[in-house]
């Protein structure tokens, strides 16, 4: 990976990746466009990150489909697809983390501990091993983007983090790996997931005191037969600190178990 890197920036082109856990989906490939259209050669990898599951049974339950995921990411074009074993990125000895405080530390980063050092540890190496000077995240995962944008930031990387917006089913919910675990009656139920942040952010811009507008959305989600709710939150975008106002670009973000999957979406507020 290295080696080919190499003769591209010898070549004085521009390297983009796209990390992922495979069980691609259309959403990964609109990463896989934004890079295109950016970068001279895109490289997509391919690692199911054990350090990042909390839960052990989570990383067994991950899907692995990389015969179709390759098949995919023929379809758009990418130069190299690199997809480690974990024997490589991990090897007998492995004893380095990359933690990350502040913007790890709520919502996700309490609900998950480790979560996000997994994260952190995994892109950095994913950026060191592929030498990319731009890398391509979902904003789907807000949390992690804002994450790994402080991770580059703190430590000096020579990379530029680009977020791309979430890519959404026609009736609104957020693709994700995970819709696949949903069964048909879930599957529709989710969609009043999109359904109440939009109404909820919406409330809230018309003047609707925050408290009020979350503890409204918590019970629409409950009511349309959401298991549980983990958190409806809204935060400063960047910093992911409580708001009291929003004099600054501020983020709903939700988490819901459904059909015993977990779903997470934001929007904008």
């Amino acid at each position: 990976m290295r080696a080919a890197a190499a003769d591209w920036f010898a070549a004085g082109q521009t390297v983009g990746v796209v990390p992922t856990m495979g069980a691609l989906h259309d959403g990964h490939l609109s990463l896989v466009r934004a890079a295109r259209a950016e970068c001279d050669k895109v490289v997509v990898t391919i690692f199911v990150n054990p350090t990042q599951f909390n839960n052990p049974e989570d990383l067994l339950k991950y899907p692995r489909t990389e015969a179709t995921d390759v098949a995919l990411l023929m379809t758009v074009g990418v130069d190299a697809i690199f997809a480690p074993a974990a024997a490589e990125v991990y090897p007998t000895g492995f004893a380095t983390t990359v933690s990350v405080a502040g913007v790890a530390q709520s919502l996700e980063g309490a609900l998950r501990p480790g979560h996000f050092d997994g994260v952190a540890t995994v892109v950095t190496k994913l950026f060191g091993m592929t030498q990319a000077s731009r890398a391509y995240f979902g904003q789907k995962d807000w949390q992690q983007l804002q994450v790994v944008r402080r991770l580059v930031s703190d430590l000096n990387l020579p990379v530029t983090i680009v977020g791309v917006e979430t890519l959404r089913e026609a009736d609104g919910l957020a693709m994700s790996s995970r819709n696949a675990r949903l069964d048909p009656a879930a599957r529709k139920t989710a969609t009043a997931l999109f359904a109440a942040m939009s109404a909820v952010a919406a409330g809230i811009r018309a003047g609707v005191q925050f408290a009020d507008a979350i503890a409204v959305c918590r019970a629409a989600l409950l009511r349309a037969g959401f298991a549980e709710v983990d958190y409806v939150e809204l935060r400063d975008a960047a910093s992911l600190e409580p708001v009291q106002d929003l004099s600054r670009p501020g983020r709903l973000l939700v988490a819901a178990w459904i059909g015993g999957v977990r779903l997470i979406d934001n929007i904008p507020v």
